[in-house]
């Protein structure tokens, strides 16, 4: 049975992506069972931003162009994108968890999942559990 979503970062995005990510081999692992339990793996245009620049500096042109072009082109990725709203919501949590070193994409991210009701990422990074969400792979 396929369950509605699954919020996907930036880290996950490079750990499939680059075979030389530490965390490479649990990502492509779990990444066929997700596509299997979740209708729809969304992201936002900053993940896709960090993730893209992140690629070009491990892979070059050409491996963070194969990343964008195939976020594009999969119908079970939604792209979700910040807005002023958003972002405002965003500050607030930046200046609230201000001991810890969020970045401004984590806390958009946390805001977009906050708004569509999910409680799951797929993640290594473990500001997603100080924000009581469940980091996929746990």
């Amino acid at each position: 049975m396929l369950t509605e979503s699954i919020f996907v970062d930036t880290g996950a995005w490079v750990a499939l992506a680059d075979s030389d990510d530490a965390y490479h081999h649990i990502a492509k692992g779990i990444y066929p069972a997700l596509l299997k339990r979740y209708k729809t793996l969304f992201t936002t245009n900053l993940v896709i931003a960090e993730t893209y620049i992140l690629l070009l500096k491990a892979l070059g042109h050409k491996g963070a162009l194969e990343f964008l072009e195939n976020i594009n082109a999969s119908p079970r990725i939604a792209k979700l994108y910040s807005t002023d709203d958003i972002e405002n919501e965003a500050l607030t949590i930046l200046r609230k968890y201000h001991d810890h070193d969020l970045s401004y994409t984590d806390a958009v991210s946390f805001v977009v999942m906050k708004r569509h009701e999910t409680k799951k990422a797929f993640t290594f990074d473990n500001h997603f559990t100080v924000m009581k969400f469940t980091r996929i792979p746990e």
